[in-house]
């Protein structure tokens, strides 16, 4: 049985059991006790922790954990699922469960009754720890969950809402508990590597009224409301407190979107963060005299020049802005910290998601920034990210973008970033931040308290009007003035911060307040606010306003001694607060904060066991892969080591080799030399021979012409004898001759006869003589041959033997 809305009269009373009971107490047996002496109005109200978990069908008969991103259920499409429902009752009176009415679930949230579709139900049970668990099976397939059956698209979420109908000892009407969830369809192939195993928890307030009883001693209740924490969420969110009000106003300055105006006012839309032109134009003697300044100054960086602070009232010139802020905020040699934003590029942050949302909306009236994606909001995003994780304790804070915006407009991100966290720690604006924005509320107070002394007709104007600083000032000190003002304004209230500290805050809101405080006195609380949205920022798009305004503050003298004692005077009040406050709502407020703590600790508890399951898994497949190729190594190692084995065998037989053949071609060019000298002195003697022999014959040629003359010359009177002899003188035997041969001279004959055995001979001199140069040529060329195949064999050998030997030597060493 479900109520729309709280009865007054127990509205209280449900707010302080919604900050007892926001976590359910860990001893099961402290949970079933009730209070030592409860009220008769607390004796009636019932807190039951109400779980919701899902599983998946795996395929091998059984289902497994559907993964969870905080409030969000992973679901593959197509895939059965059971749905488990635990329920446990936390105080008061233990009621009975008797049965489960029905499993009911439907897509989308705030859901009537008609719309929801009953689920076979699969069991329940009771647990020893007091849990009542129901389970039941629910098929996505059917046309009734298509919506929850489609793949969502990257970034978007779909509705689930499921409820559980109990029936309870002693309560007329069915009870039904109603969880609302988020959910992302996959793919049915999609695989998580990350499993959140943990269910969505809500907590349930049921009011309840005894009536009088049919049964004797049982008794009996009538529904009275049903209220889930989320309600109560929700309707302490109408609640606006000024730390809500301090970081709504900066999502204002974040806003790029239209908001309603007044339709009498054509001129009442805010202007858009990152707007005005800053001129770099500066005169040369301004230029000298800071030249002059910064050589001084980096001749002695520990030292800062005495005319430092006159000339940056007077604004810095915004060709040298990037180097001086840097000088101002100590980061001319902060190596250390820009390596070490570079290794935070490599993590993960989880707020991510706010942050890039925050980028699209960082001073889109600037070029360099409007374009989604491009290279300013890319180093925009990347800078934020890593301070958020740089900074565990703060993390990312809505509005850091502004600033961080600022500085990527004068230096590259590295030295941005350094600036930024120097910004943020030594000027102490993250304190702004820290334990609930006491610091910010302390620095409220003080402007108040300096409006009070200098304006005090503006203090009472803003008291009547219940007009606090926070509604106007929050923006102005979390953002440095640099949400809604014109960059010119913006980046000379910078210079003024980084050269005079925080108190630059002080002086520009009391410049601010004092240049408008006729305009402010005629509004009322509405048209004050819309003032400072609207029209404070686009009274300063004129160049000289903004000069004039800024050297009202640089004049603006603030007493130390004044602020201390206005922050112990904040500390005092508050201190007389928490003594003069009920007890009861004191420990409501320290026990919701705890509550708080509690929560952001449980979070980032699973952020970090997120991070160490995901470090986890990196690290054994890190170390599989290192096993693997230690594997690998270990293998290729035996074979280099088995190979090397083979190469010194190799080696050992291939040198054995060597000293064989060596001594085999000593051997053979011994015995090609002796054969080549043995040639050498046949060819000797022969040619001598064939010398001689030739000697002799051209002696004997002569000696036979010379005797042939004599003869032919005896003969010549003679008819027949002369006819021996032919025309040249040779001599010629002719059958038709008539002289018979035993008529020849016989020392004639003879003559011939030893003169054709010497030219017979002669010929056959030569032939050897020829034959032997012939083979002595062919053992020349076979020597060479010889020589240099046992060269060449040498050479390859020696060559390819030492590149196995390397070859080996390196894989080894690798």
């Amino acid at each position: 049985m479900e109520t729309p809305d709280l009865l007054p009269e127990v509205e209280k009373i449900l707010y302080t059991f919604a900050a007892a009971f926001r976590r359910t107490p860990r001893s099961p047996s402290s949970l079933s006790s009730p209070p030592a002496s409860p009220s008769k109005e607390m004796s009636d109200l019932f807190c039951f922790d109400v779980s919701l978990d899902i599983k998946e069908d795996d395929g091998k008969g059984g289902f497994s954990h559907v993964p969870k991103e905080k409030n969000c259920f992973k679901l593959r499409r197509d895939y059965v699922k059971k749905i488990i429902v635990t329920v446990q009752q936390v105080n008061n009176v233990q009621l009975n469960v008797e049965r489960c009415f029905g499993l009911l679930l439907s897509p989308g949230r705030n859901v009537k009754h008609a719309d929801m579709h009953l689920l076979e139900m699969v069991s329940m049970g009771d647990n020893n720890d007091g849990k009542t668990m129901i389970s039941g099976e629910w098929d996505p397939r059917d046309p009734s969950f298509e919506v929850l059956n489609t793949e969502t698209t990257k970034g978007t979420r779909a509705f689930m809402t499921v409820a559980v109908d109990l029936v309870i000892t002693g309560i007329q009407e069915p009870v039904r508990f109603r969880i609302e969830t988020k959910v992302r369809v996959f793919q049915p192939n999609e695989r998580f590597w990350y499993f959140n195993k943990k269910p969505i928890r809500e907590l349930f307030y049921l009011q309840l009224k005894e009536v009088p009883s049919e049964v004797e001693n049982e008794p009996a209740y009538e529904v009275i409301n049903l209220v889930s924490e989320s309600d109560l969420e929700r309707q302490r969110a109408l609640m606006q407190s000024p730390t809500r009000i301090a970081r709504e106003s900066v999502d204002a300055g974040n806003s790029t979107t239209d908001t309603p105006q007044d339709d009498d006012d054509d001129n009442d839309e805010p202007l858009l963060s990152g707007f005005g032109d800053v001129s770099k134009d500066c005169e040369e003697d301004i230029l000298e005299t800071w030249g002059e300044v910064l050589a001084k100054w980096r001749a002695n960086l520990n030292n800062k020049p005495k005319q430092l602070t006159a000339l940056v009232r007077k604004s810095i010139p915004e060709a040298l802005r990037g180097e001086v802020w840097q000088l101002l905020a100590g980061c001319h040699e902060n190596e250390g910290l820009m390596e070490h934003y570079r290794l935070l590029l490599t993590k993960e942050t989880p707020a991510e998601k706010v942050i890039e949302r925050d980028i699209n909306r960082t001073f889109p009236a600037h070029d360099y920034f409007k374009e989604t994606g491009g290279l300013g909001q890319d180093a925009l995003l990347k800078i934020s990210k890593a301070y958020s994780i740089y900074d565990e304790e703060v993390g990312y804070c809505q509005g850091l973008s502004f600033l961080a915006a600022v500085l990527l407009l004068h230096m590259p991100e590295e030295q941005a970033f350094a600036v930024l966290v120097k910004i943020m720690y030594e000027y102490g604006l993250r304190d702004l931040f820290r334990n609930d924005f006491e610091l910010l509320h302390v620095k409220f107070y003080t402007l108040e308290r300096l409006i009070e002394d200098t304006m005090s007709d503006l203090h009472y104007h803003f008291t009547d009007n219940n007009v606090e600083a926070h509604m106007y000032a929050s923006q102005w000190f979390l953002t440095l003035f640099t949400a809604k003002f014109p960059l010119f304004m913006v980046f000379h209230i910078i210079d003024l911060f980084l050269s005079e500290g925080m108190n630059t805050l002080f002086n520009v809101a009391l410049a601010l307040l004092k240049t408008s405080k006729k305009d402010i006195l005629a509004l009322d609380f509405e048209g004050t606010l819309k003032y400072f949205r609207v029209t404070l920022p686009k009274k300063y798009r004129a160049e000289e306003n903004a000069k004039e305004l800024l050297q009202i503050a640089v004049t603006t003298k603030l007493s130390s001694k004044k602020l201390k004692k206005y922050e112990k005077e904040f500390y005092a009040i508050k201190q007389k607060q928490m003594e003069l406050e009920d007890p009861l709502s004191r420990f409501e407020r320290e026990n919701k904060k705890l509550v708080e703590t509690n929560m952001r600790l449980e979070q980032e508890n699973d952020d970090l066991a997120h991070e160490l399951v995901t470090s986890k898994i990196a690290l054994r497949h890190d170390l599989d892969n290192a096993e693997d190729k230690a594997d690998s190594f270990s293998k290729e190692l035996l074979t280099t080591k088995e190979q090397l084995v083979e190469a010194e065998e190799e080696r050992d037989r291939l040198v054995t080799e060597l000293e064989q053949v060596k001594k085999m071609c000593r051997i053979e060019l011994e015995r090609q030399e002796k054969e080549i000298q043995r040639s050498t002195s046949i060819v000797a003697e022969y040619k001598q021979i064939c010398s001689q022999l030739s000697e002799r014959l051209e002696k004997q040629q002569v000696a036979y012409k010379s005797e042939i003359q004599g003869v032919r010359e005896a003969v010549s009177t003679c008819e027949n004898c002369s006819a021996m002899f032919t025309s040249n003188g040779n001599v010629q035997f002719s059958v038709t001759n008539k002289v018979n041969k035993e008529e020849v001279d016989p020392k004639l004959v003879d003559t011939e006869k030893k003169l054709r055995e010497l030219e017979l001979e002669l010929a056959q001199t030569k032939l050897q003589l020829v034959e032997s140069e012939c083979k002595t040529q062919d053992l020349e060329h076979q020597l060479t041959a010889a020589v240099n195949e046992l060269q060449s064999s040498k050479n390859n050998w020696f060559s390819k033997t030492f590149t196995q030997l390397k070859e080996v030597t390196s894989k080894k060493e690798g």
